[in-house]
């Protein structure tokens, strides 16, 4: 998929969007799962190909871990983790984007064909981030995190998961169409995992449906998650395949348009089988 196939994507009834498969590319030392696995530019670009390979319709480049635990780095410290693989990227044929909130991080991706910025603070971290998207055109993923990755998974709280996590999400969409966002251009994500017990994402999941008539696309990023192991009981991150398996398979036949993994191949081909239950075919 390519960035202009991705805008056509996202302009076309929400009945006949298909959910896509973001691939995930971590240019950090310390991200909970491949940490360090690419930093060295020769296998980011591989890295890179290999995800386009296996079938990821965008894939999602960060340079800042925020696993939980995490302290933030300066937007120029990400500039520069990024900058010696997007000066390889001209040429590129799929859909780019870009993991950060910072509004200047964003900027250099933007200037190297990024068409969609991740944002797990739904723009709140960095007040420049919602003008910024709206000038130059790309399209934004609006994340509910309670909280602070360094802090949030100390006794994060709820009286009402899913209607807390629905309002403000509600609440982020408003703000970013006022910034002049257009509402097509705008993506919203539960966030899995930030700031939420076990309890807490797995009522999330369960009611995964409500979420997604939301009347924007639905960006859920289940892959290798620690909640994931608890239930499978798989303390190594890369273990848990089948877990993570399960949740794509539900997030597709649940209203998720976007489906953010580690593992591309594998989660094309759940992808793939759940689709043709849903059609019958």
């Amino acid at each position: 998929m390519t960035a202009a196939e991705f805008f056509d994507w996202l302009r076309c009834p929400a009945t006949e969007r298909r959910t896509l498969l973001m691939g995930i590319l971590n240019l950090t030392p310390d991200s909970f799962s491949d940490g360090g696995q690419y930093c060295d530019p020769a296998a980011a670009l591989d890295r890179l190909s290999a995800l386009q390979a296996a079938g990821a319709d965008l894939i999602d480049i960060g340079a800042e871990s925020t696993r939980p635990g995490s302290q933030r780095i300066d937007a120029q410290i990400q500039i520069a983790r990024l900058k010696p693989l997007l000066d390889q990227l001209p040429g590129t044929s799929v859909a780019l984007s870009i993991d950060t909130t910072r509004a200047a991080v964003a900027s250099y991706a933007i200037d190297h064909g990024f068409c969609l910025v991740n944002d797990i603070s739904a723009a709140t971290d960095d007040p420049a981030m919602l003008a910024l998207v709206a000038h130059r055109g790309v399209a934004i993923a609006l994340m509910h995190m309670q909280g602070q990755p360094a802090t949030m998974q100390i006794a994060p709280a709820y009286q009402d998961v899913v209607g807390e996590v629905k309002t403000f999400l509600l609440h982020r969409a408003t703000e970013a169409q006022r910034a002049g966002i257009p509402s097509s251009n705008i993506l919203i994500d539960p966030g899995i995992g930030f700031g939420k017990t076990v309890e807490q994402n797995l009522s999330l999941f369960k009611n995964l449906s409500a979420l997604a008539q939301l009347s924007h696309p639905l960006l859920v990023g289940p892959s290798r998650k620690r909640f994931v192991g608890h239930v499978s009981g798989e303390n190594d991150a890369s273990g848990r395949l089948f877990g993570t398996a399960a949740c794509v398979a539900w997030c597709v036949a649940h209203g998720a348009t976007i489906v953010r993994i580690h593992d591309v191949s594998e989660m094309s081909a759940v992808l793939k089988m759940t689709r043709a239950i849903l059609a019958g075919l």
